[in-house]
């Protein structure tokens, strides 16, 4: 296999809980990840000369190894002392620094792509352990789905299926630093209060219950703890979304990116009306749950 096109999903955060600060600078996490139907493609082409070449559609990103996709590539390259070069063609369409894992979805997309290419044999749990030296998030993006992320959010459980609905993503037009909001986040002077309630958001997605789960979800990000008031659009932006019949809106990762469940599709197209009427937000998706754990391309 000389050539593969691959999808790279975006994730959101169905609910996220900082646990406590650890002594290396880390955070203890525990969060629920979504895999939904917003993606990047990624073409990987074997090349006789040796080197990985990145071209991307953006032109503010790097394309070199500074990009994870070439991380990934270099990884492997190196590992097994792959012959000739690869060329990555990325087209970017998740938002960039939005708290969805487009990098990291990329980087996962090509550690499954090469996997193929070059039949190196590594199932899903090893590539998964290659992927967490590249980021916290590429094991689960590897895993995709529905899942429970603990630790620094690389153990992973699978859970049941998110279910059916409709996801409206909004995107400012600002981008937030994770660093930045770790750094004031001091996670352990957190009140309970401001800790989501995670086990009840489980309940929900146990029940299969849309409506159980957004309880759940009420207070479902201590990250927007800091992010809000430095970003008052993304609260302008949550509100509009349940003003307009979300059953929950909530900001995913480290923000700025929000996204409202619906029920009902036409509520979710009003919304995304309003939104786009008011402009408080440059990128608009309405996309639904991607729920097979086991596909990766």
């Amino acid at each position: 296999m000389d050539k593969i096109q691959l999808k790279a999903l975006a994730k959101i955060n169905l609910g996220l809980d900082v646990l406590r600060r650890r002594e290396d600078g880390y955070h203890d996490v525990r969060m629920i990840m979504q895999t939904v139907r917003i993606f990047d493609r990624i073409q990987l082409v074997k090349q006789e000369r040796e080197g990985i070449r990145v071209r991307t559609n953006l032109y503010y990103l790097p394309a070199n190894e500074n990009n994870l996709v070439y991380k990934a590539a270099n990884l492997l390259f190196e590992e097994f002392d792959l012959r000739g070069g690869i060329s990555i063609d990325l087209r970017k369409y998740i938002p960039v620094a939005a708290g969805m894992a487009g990098g990291s979805s990329d980087a996962a997309a090509v550690l499954y792509g090469l996997n193929r290419m070059y039949g190196l044999g590594l199932s899903l749990e090893q590539l998964m352990e290659r992927g967490v030296k590249i980021g916290a998030d590429v094991p689960y993006c590897l895993m995709r789905g529905t899942a429970l992320a603990e630790g620094i959010g690389e153990k992973l459980t699978p859970l049941p299926a998110m279910p059916p609905c409709n996801i409206l993503v909004a995107k400012p037009g600002i981008s937030v630093s994770t660093k930045f909001v770790y750094e004031n986040l001091h996670a352990n002077d957190l009140k309970p209060e401001q800790h989501p309630d995670i086990d009840a958001i489980l309940e929900g997605l146990r029940h299969q219950d849309i409506r159980e789960m957004a309880e759940g979800l009420k207070n479902g990000n201590v990250l927007e703890t800091v992010t809000v008031p430095a970003y008052p659009v993304i609260q302008q932006i949550k509100d509009t979304m349940e003003e307009q019949g979300a059953a929950v809106a909530l900001m995913s990762g480290s923000g700025p990116t929000v996204f409202g469940i619906y029920e009902d599709r036409m509520q979710a197209r009003r919304a995304m009306s309003a939104i786009r009427k008011s402009r408080l937000a440059k990128q608009l998706f309405l996309t639904t749950p991607y729920n097979n754990n086991r596909r990766n391309s």
